[in-house]
């Protein structure tokens, strides 16, 4: 387990244009990933990649620290070396179990932007997906990954609608009333996208009129309909805008969607002569804060919109404690099943020996003091004998796999280095097969911000 990590950079960073810089386009994951792999030093990795986070999930080869690891990751990533300290402090980090209760936490919607979302699971499977195709979902990350989708189920109904208004859509749809409510008129939303179609249902609910562009306009017409609003297609929107108050961006593609003359059409026709409020959910950026501050028309970026869900987020933290406990103890199963396959074998051969050891007493006794016994009265102390060993080796048996569940691998380690030099190697061989290699550096979850 000490040899999963994980390293990525998440909403919490206020740091929207270091994700899209490190995103890779979905379309050139396949073929990228093999190459990061072999960039970071990586025998199996999944590329995880959404609107506010990128995180990169390895099994590494060897003992390669971690820091060293953030580094590569950055500099494979953005193409770049990073500057003193820069890695350090925009990505955060995790190993071993800690790696693994940032995945469970994750996949069941409990580190999102918004608490209790089911997308990221969804995401998440998808990138395990592309992982697998690509070769690189092995021994080490599958089990990791088939616990943390076990665990979102598991928490699927204890969240499942509850996740109160900390979207990034909901926060995008009230920063998009308060200004209509400033500014009347009609709310454009580009784009037909999970967090465009939540924002103009509610938005069409709260009496606003909506009208939805896109480069299909067949979808904006679907959407359209079941808000009852109206529909263009994207370029006839840039050609001749309708006059809309406020806009809701949420487009795919890696190029932005309104240049500086699109926005500078848009704000020329608003009815009440304000321009336009932008609130731009896309990532990368489907409008460049540089043309938007150029046409002068205010802009609502990632970093805004998500500073605005945290006061949420935050108070809506308590309402999951029921979900937080399955992910506790899902960690504590996984922790009590590393333990007893490290210790296992050392446990039987803790047995062999102490049976070894009290038949050959029963031996030198039989030979000895009880030569004058029968072979029935023999196999009667002889049975005896085992039955005692198993109960001798009970009392440390059950230490040992307490010993390695609360402490650690290494506690184990260094009981039988102490006592049994030949033992502690076999031990270290017995976790190397099971791929838990003992390190008295990571035995516990670490994380560093």
């Amino acid at each position: 387990m000490h040899k999963v990590g994980v390293v990525g950079i998440t909403w919490r960073s206020q740091r929207s244009s270091l994700i899209n810089e490190m995103t890779i386009a979905r379309e050139a994951r396949s073929e990228r990933l093999p190459q990061l792999a072999a960039e970071i030093g990586a025998r199996e990795l999944v590329y995880l990649a959404t609107c506010n986070r990128v995180e990169v999930t390895f099994a590494s080869e060897g003992d390669v620290p971690l820091a060293v690891l953030r580094r590569r990751v950055f500099a494979a990533l953005t193409g770049r070396a990073p500057a003193a300290g820069e890695a350090e402090h925009a990505l955060r980090a995790w190993q071993g179990e800690g790696a693994l209760e940032h995945l469970l936490l994750l996949a069941a919607g409990l580190d999102s932007a918004r608490i209790g979302e089911n997308e990221v699971a969804v995401q998440l499977r998808d990138a395990a997906d592309t992982a697998r195709k690509a070769g690189l979902l092995g021994s080490h990350l599958d089990p990791v990954f088939t616990e943390a989708f076990r665990v979102a189920k598991r928490v699927r109904p204890l969240t499942e609608g509850r996740g109160g208004a900390v979207s990034l859509a909901d926060v995008a749809t009230r920063l998009a009333g308060e200004h209509l409510r400033r500014s009347p008129g009609t709310v454009g939303l580009i784009g037909v996208s999970p967090m465009t179609i939540q924002s103009a249902h509610q938005l069409a609910a709260a009496g606003h009129r909506v009208l939805v562009i896109n480069r299909t306009l067949s979808k904006a017409e679907s959407l359209a309909a079941e808000v009852g609003g109206t529909a263009c297609s994207l370029e006839r929107f840039r050609e001749a805008p309708d006059p809309v108050s406020a806009l809701v961006l949420a487009a795919g593609g890696t190029d932005p969607i309104l240049s500086r003359s699109d926005l500078e059409r848009i704000a020329a026709r608003t009815a009440t002569g304000e321009a336009p409020l932008l609130i731009d959910l896309g990532v990368p950026p489907n409008v460049l804060p540089e043309d938007a501050a150029a046409a002068d028309v205010p802009r609502l970026g990632m970093d805004a919109i998500i500073d605005s869900s945290t006061e949420d987020r935050e108070r809506t933290r308590l309402e999951f404690a029921e979900a937080r406990a399955v992910v506790d103890k899902a960690l504590e199963d996984v922790r009590r099943e590393a333990a007893e396959r490290l210790v296992g074998p050392m446990i039987g051969e803790l047995r062999r020996r102490y049976r070894h050891t009290a038949l050959e007493g029963v031996q030198r006794l039989v030979d000895k003091e009880l030569a004058g016994l029968g072979d029935a009265e023999r196999e009667i102390v002889t049975r005896w004998a085992e039955t005692l060993s198993r109960r001798f080796a009970h009392l440390p048996a059950v230490g040992l796999r307490e010993l390695a569940f609360r402490v650690g691998p290494s506690a184990v380690a260094a009981f039988f280095e102490g006592t049994d030099p030949e033992l502690a190697r076999e031990l270290q061989a017995a976790a190397d097969r099971e791929g838990m290699g003992v390190d008295t550096e990571t035995d516990n979850a670490m994380e560093t911000a």
